[in-house]
């Protein structure tokens, strides 16, 4: 479409006029044959505006291919625009008429040889859009006297159609040369040249990212930085995006290169702009931030930055991203700058919210009094999500600048006072952080917070003001009342806002224990006999394990001292962050995602580094025994978490703890029990399901209660160091893994084969892929010669060899065959994807017929991925590409479906039981190189499992499932 729009352009220049809207308008019957008749006129003009009535038509999506042949008649002109009309027509129908469009060959080849350079141009570039494999060879020729023409225009449309050639077939361009040839033009006098070649070059090297073929040296740079100040603005971001892949050798040389490139920073193209920031942001990498230079490049990246803000929206929203990643890495390029940021009353939603970011990130002790102006006056704004986010702004400025945290919590008062409903809530949330950050400092704000308890309807509102209560429940009088107004209707809350309260009221009753008895009882009640959430039932459950056993060790685990939360919880992850940087000016820096979660197959998946930083702090926890001090003291700050990470990421340092602790001294079993025996009414007997009736319960006393009830196995189980649960999957090492083959079924019945009966099935032996077939003779005469073909098919399946039936098979009788197979043979998507098509030979006929393969014959023995691998895989695949499904009927616990799924080569790469539920890891690699990443929830008890897969291509999922159901239910 990029073609013809060009194109299309130019032909204004040739005096086209503006009633060219009449060749759009008719609709005649009979169309067809008036054009061809036009077409074929001795009258140049007549056929001129034939020409652009078929260009007009197949615009509008009508097919005009039927005069095809005619077009190209019309080639053998020396006016230009019909010519170009003609090699659009050409470029549009040769796929589907690529037997007529070798016709157009020889004036293609005689058009590279035209006195006129325009027509060279056209020719190559026409050709090099035709992407039909016949012309591809014909195209080599010309191509070649074009790269070295005596005209710029020529060469440099030459040099792109080499990146549009090697996209059609690679090993024809490597063989003729071509990518020598382009490599020469880098040093070539004419800018625009040096441009295009740079990049073809970089969109081959995209897809061949090991072949380095830009060898860039500094020679090579020089050439390209003189290039940089003549060309166009596009042949300069191509310039300066292969200069940001460039490693200077040393400090003075990427100075100098930061020096050649700064004078880009005030080019009106913003995509000249970002690219040259790109490139400063990388080569200031290895520039000493003591050199005066880095002082004066670090003021020069400010004004272009700031400059940028004043396009239409959609430019400053692509601005803002990549400004947000800037001072992420670099805060003082915009330390001074911080009134650009704020709001005007005329942006999109989407600008003030990526504004109101970056002005926290830039909020210092210098600036904050005129941040908080700003903020407190976006509060008072019309539009919800934007005063929302001003709310919550100003807790996250308090948090970061300590010395203004006072005058944040004076302003988020005075909003409180407005009684605006959602004002109201995103303060209290924003004000618990910061209880968090500053422990025993703003109490003194609490009866402010309860006098507005009523008008709390939000979940996460209604969970910050329960946790502010529970956790200064000694300094509220009325704590219990006010818990206990939230506690009537607890069913109708979320499970957030349950689980805060069953907390809360924990703290409250170790608190205030004598008043509040009846209180916790009614919650923990409410937590663990009438409801259905596993995660508030196992809390209530553990809360009141530890409530009746130890009231000690309660106290020391609920009222423990909380770990202060991190000012910047919202910061990019640093890896991530350099990668994002070299990555300034692209899709992934408005996404703030790398390119590899979400661009498919081999393009942009490279992962980039700054230089001077790759390395550095990386280190890949070490399961060495020693690498794990149980004694590490917490750290001060909560780390930002990550569920999988944490499953995937646990301490492998096993212990010898052979079984539960011995209790300290006879507190333990001789405890008040708090409960009054509660606990052990509510578990009943050991075989009767947890949540007896609660209502039979003694009643609660101050005595001494009967020990403690029998600890279920999960708290008794002894206290491994992860290496054991992680990998040892239920003593399946050691035990036979077999390997799953399907049972035979009937491929090919006798009457659709004149007797020649086929029952099959697919193995996979010792690594190699086999079909393994039941060939029975039913007719009256011998049967002999015998040979196989396969159709294309969507894993490249062939015959490792011919099929080797040794002896004639008589009347009725049968001889087993295994065929071994191999994946190299040609490839085609097929509907369902493992479907095969098959060519049986033999003396009578020829045979077809249809089967279908298990994928897990593909799954290689290689398939075994690491954790850390696992880990950036699963993040890297977006969450568009995860597919669940429900294997029902399944009865094998988790450790026996692993070691099922193991013969397969499904390999678990780690296993874990949260809450009763066993969550199994795994990978599988399908022989063309596809990971697919699963997660296998089995539930004890449960025959139901749920299977979760990721994968790049999730077009194999429902196929991978399949052999999850084969496998795990034969």
């Amino acid at each position: 479409m990029q073609e013809w729009a060009n194109q299309l352009c130019e032909n204004r220049q040739f005096g086209s006029k503006m009633t060219d809207s009449k060749y759009f308008t008719t609709t005649k019957k009979g169309e067809i044959y008036e054009l061809k008749a036009e077409l074929n006129s001795d009258k140049k003009e007549k056929k001129k505006e034939a020409v652009k009535k078929v260009i007009a038509s197949m615009t509008v999506g009508k097919d005009v291919s039927a005069l095809f042949p005619d077009v190209v008649n019309c080639m053998q002109t020396d006016n230009l625009e019909l010519k170009k009309l003609v090699y659009l027509y050409l470029m549009n129908y040769a796929k589907s008429q690529p037997d007529m469009a070798i016709m157009a060959v020889n004036t293609f080849v005689k058009d590279c040889e035209d006195p006129n350079p325009l027509i060279r141009a056209l020719a190559v570039r026409t050709m090099g859009c035709i992407r039909v494999d016949k012309i591809t060879e014909y195209l080599c020729e010309p191509l070649r006297k074009c790269l070295k023409d005596e005209d710029p225009y020529v060469r440099k449309t030459a040099a792109v159609c080499v990146a549009k050639l090697h996209d059609i077939n690679a090993q024809l361009v490597e063989d003729q040369g071509f990518l020598d040839t382009l490599k020469d033009l880098i040093s070539d006098s004419n800018p625009m040249v040096v441009a295009n070649a740079v990049a073809a070059l970089s969109e081959i090297a995209e897809s061949h990212p090991n072949s380095n073929l830009l060898d860039l040296n500094p020679q090579t740079i020089n050439k390209l930085l003189t290039a940089l100040n003549e060309c166009t603005e596009w042949g300069q971001i191509f310039i300066l995006d292969c200069l940001a892949n460039y490693t200077p050798r040393d400090d003075r040389e990427s100075q100098s290169i930061c020096e050649r490139v700064t004078p880009r920073l005030s080019h009106a193209n913003s995509a000249v702009v970002l690219s040259a920031v790109k490139v400063l942001m990388k080569f200031m990498e290895m520039l000493p931030k003591d050199l005066d230079y880095y002082g004066t490049l670090l003021k020069k990246l400010a004004p272009p930055l700031v400059t940028l803000l004043s396009a239409e929206p959609e430019l400053q929203y692509v601005a803002l991203r990549n400004i947000n990643l800037i001072v992420q890495r670099r805060p003082e390029i915009l330390k001074h700058e911080m009134k650009v940021f704020f709001v005007k009353y005329n942006d999109p939603i989407y600008v003030k919210l990526e504004k109101l970011d970056i002005m926290i990130r830039l909020a210092s002790q210098a600036n904050i009094a005129q941040v908080l102006a700003e903020l407190k006056e976006y509060a008072t704004e019309v539009d919800v999500d934007f005063v929302r986010k001003a709310v919550r702004a100003i807790g996250r400025c308090a948090i970061k600048v300590e010395q203004s945290a006072e005058r944040c919590v004076s302003t988020l008062l005075d909003l409180i006072q407005t009684k605006v409903n959602y004002v109201v809530q995103e303060a209290i949330v924003v004000i618990k952080d910061i209880f968090r950050k500053y422990p025993n400092k703003y109490e003194s704000v609490i009866a402010t917070l309860c006098e507005n308890l009523d008008s709390l309807d939000e979940p996460e509102a209604r969970a910050a003001m329960i946790w502010i209560v529970g956790e200064y429940a000694e300094r509220i009088d009325n704590a219990d009342e006010l818990l206990e107004s939230f506690l009537e209707g607890f069913h109708d809350e979320s499970t957030q806002v349950q689980l805060q309260l069953l907390t809360a009221i924990v703290k409250l009753f170790l608190k205030k224990p004598t008043e509040t008895q009846e209180l916790v009882q009614q919650v923990l009640s409410l937590a663990t006999q009438d409801s259905d959430n596993p995660d508030l039932r196992d809390r209530g459950y553990i809360y009141w394990r530890l409530l009746s056993t130890d009231p000690v060790a309660a106290k020391e685990v609920v009222l423990a001292e909380k770990p202060l939360i991190s000012e910047e919880t919202d910061l990019i992850e640093p890896t991530l962050l350099e990668e994002l940087i070299c990555h300034i000016g692209t899709l992934a820096s408005v996404y703030h995602k790398p390119p590899s979660a979400f661009v498919e197959g081999s393009r942009g998946v490279q992962h980039k580094r700054l230089p001077g930083s790759a390395g550095s702090g990386e280190s890949v926890e070490s399961p060495d025994p020693g690498s794990a001090s149980v004694t590490e003291a917490p750290p001060a700050v909560i780390p930002s978490q990550d569920l999988l990470g944490d499953l995937l990421n646990l301490d492998l340092t096993p212990t010898s703890t052979t079984g539960p602790p011995a209790p300290s001294s006879g507190m333990q079993m001789g405890a008040m029990d708090l409960l009054g025996g509660g606990l052990d009414s509510l578990m009943g007997d050991e075989s009767e399901p947890l949540g007896g009736d609660l209502g039979g319960s003694p009643a609660m006393t101050a005595g001494f209660g009967a020990p403690p009830a029998a600890v279920p196995p999960s708290f008794t189980a002894p206290v491994s160091g992860g290496l054991d649960d992680l990998f040892d999957l239920g003593g399946g090492v050691g035990m036979p893994v077999s390997i799953y083959v399907p049972p035979k079924t009937l491929w090919l019945p006798a009457m659709k084969a004149k007797g020649l009966e086929i029952t099959g099935t697919f193995g996979r032996r010792a690594g190699v892929v086999q079909m393994e077939m039941t060939l029975t003779n039913k007719a009256m005469s011998v049967m002999t010669d015998f040979a196989i073909q396969f159709n294309r098919n969507s894993f490249g399946l062939a015959p490792a060899g011919p099929l080797q039936v040794l002896t004639p098979v008589g009347p009725n009788q049968s001889i087993e065959v295994a065929l071994p197979l191999n994946t190299v043979g040609p490839v085609m998507k097929m509907e369902p994807l493992n479907n095969l098509q098959v060519a049986v030979k033999n003396n009578i006929d020829v045979f077809y017929f249809s089967c279908q393969y298990p994928i897990s014959m593909l799954f290689v023995e290689d398939g075994k991925m690491e954790r850390q691998v696992f880990l950036a895989t699963w993040k890297d695949i977006p969450n568009e590409n995860e597919s669940k499904f429900q294997l029902n009927d399944c009865h094998l616990n988790s450790d026996a479906a692993s070691n099922k799924l193991q013969g397969s080569n499904i390999f678990t790469i780690a296993k874990r039981t949260v809450e009763g539920q066993d969550m199994l890891y795994q990978s599988m690699k399908l022989s063309n190189g596809i990971w697919v990443l699963a997660e296998l929830r089995a539930q004890t008890g449960n025959p139901n499992y749920t299977v979760s897969l990721r994968c790049k291509a999730p077009e194999v999922s429902q196929c991978v499932f399949q052999s999850y159901e084969a496998v795990l239910k034969n």
